[in-house]
């Protein structure tokens, strides 16, 4: 039996059906997070965009996000992801960015772009393999400017008040589910010094780390950014 691949649609999230949601909250109804329809229904209307990412008739994963300047900085921004955890984890999370990279390019050509988004887990940190400038990372005091970048992002995602800006640590505004990216893949190897920054971050405790890095111009029109 010829394996399937891993196929990504992307269009308006305003345009997602009742039906599609439920699929959605199926994926994650065994496991925190626990995304129900009525926090994805919020979702649809919080970002401009979703993708989805099926294998045959099976989805194996889901993003909303954004492509906005914020302070005239072209910026890609994950507000909430998803990939189920089966042994095609990180080609699903690879395929789902490799299209949100393109559209990026088509939005911002010739231009570095940040990514944006929340981590659940330091398996997370695979988002950011081919980006540069990564932050935070091991070893390195974040700048005021790289700070304040995660304040923005902070603010961007609803809960500017909520950032520790030493720590990049956002705390939960109630008890209701906190979006980010949920992905965990046993054969991704992330650098264990990464792991410093989720002592107080679990799915099931709201907490989320903020977290950002640049494509650059050039990796987004070679393809670089999507390997």
């Amino acid at each position: 039996m010829v394996p399937m691949s891993i196929v990504v649609t992307t269009k308006d999230a305003s345009s997602l059906a009742d039906a599609e949601l439920a699929e959605m909250a199926d994926l994650c109804v065994d496991r925190e997070p626990g995304y129900d329809i009525g926090y994805l229904s919020k979702e649809r209307e919080s970002w401009v965009l979703v993708s989805i990412a099926r294998e045959g008739t099976k989805l194996r994963g889901y993003s909303f996000c954004t492509l906005e300047r914020i302070g005239g900085t072209p910026s890609l921004l994950v507000g909430l992801a998803l990939v189920d955890r089966t042994a095609k984890a990180e080609m699903t999370l690879k395929a789902i960015m490799a299209d949100q990279y393109r559209r990026a390019l088509l939005a911002f050509p010739d231009e570095d772009v940040l990514l944006g988004t929340r981590l659940v887990s330091v398996d997370g940190f695979r988002i950011f393999n081919p980006l540069a400038d990564v932050v935070p990372r091991p070893d390195h005091k974040p700048s005021g400017e790289e700070r304040a970048w995660a304040r923005r992002l902070a603010k961007r995602f609803g809960n500017e008040k909520g950032l520790d800006d030493r720590t990049f640590v956002v705390e939960p505004v109630d008890g209701s589910p906190v979006g980010g990216l949920d992905f965990l893949c046993a054969k991704v190897k992330v650098d264990p010094e990464f792991g410093q920054f989720f002592k107080s971050v679990t799915d099931n405790s709201g907490r989320r780390l903020v977290a950002f890095g640049w494509a650059m111009a050039e990796d987004l029109a070679s393809g670089k950014v999507a390997k």
